[in-house]
């Protein structure tokens, strides 16, 4: 989708499982070094969001601990978006029966097996607990700051469609201009 921008003007973070080094700092530090400059694009494939979701899918911490990030991430969006930072967030919602149909595809065709993890299906038998999971984190986390948009995900096409177009009407409620003030620019003679 954003292929047409030039890639100087987009930078894009993958959150993986954290390593030691983040985990020795606050769940979202990692996340708030990350957020791109301003006049430039950031794409986070996972997020800050995955430090609430696995936890409480797995028991990984104290379930107060967990309640607590819940309103630590609407100030942190919310102080990013005071600041000038847009978020857009999207819940690309998959059904249970297109997952396994995607899993299998991957296992299948030795052009997407780079794709599969046996982890995948490790995690696919918490399904019901992440929809719980998911479900309070978009409860919760969905501000005037920072909206989740939930967006059907079975047809690529028309998931790609939808976020184009919210994607789209947001960056033309922005007051983008090109920089036309250049000093010294009128003295500069070319030969």
């Amino acid at each position: 989708m954003f292929g047409s921008i030039n890639p100087q003007g987009v930078v894009t973070t993958s959150f993986k499982k954290p390593t030691a080094r983040e985990l020795s700092h606050d769940f979202l530090w990692r996340v708030h070094k990350a957020v791109p400059p301003v006049g430039t694009i950031g794409l986070f494939n996972r997020s800050h969001y995955e430090d609430v979701l696995v936890p409480r899918v797995h028991g990984l911490l104290p379930h107060e601990r967990i309640e607590e990030r819940y309103g630590q991430i609407n100030d942190f969006e919310r102080h990013l978006a005071l600041n000038g930072v847009t978020i857009l967030k999207f819940f690309l919602h998959i059904s249970k029966s297109e997952q396994k149909a995607r899993l299998q595809a991957r296992v299948e065709d030795p052009t997407k097996r780079w794709k599969f993890s046996p982890d995948d299906l490790a995690e696919r038998k918490h399904w019901d607990a992440y929809r719980e999971a998911y479900r309070i984190v978009l409860e919760r986390c969905s501000t005037e700051a920072a909206p989740w948009f939930i967006v059907p995900a079975d047809r690529k096409w028309y998931r790609d469609a939808v976020i184009a177009r919210i994607v789209h009407h947001q960056l033309g409620s922005l007051d983008l201009a090109y920089t036309t003030e250049m000093p010294g620019l009128d003295k500069l003679h070319i030969d």
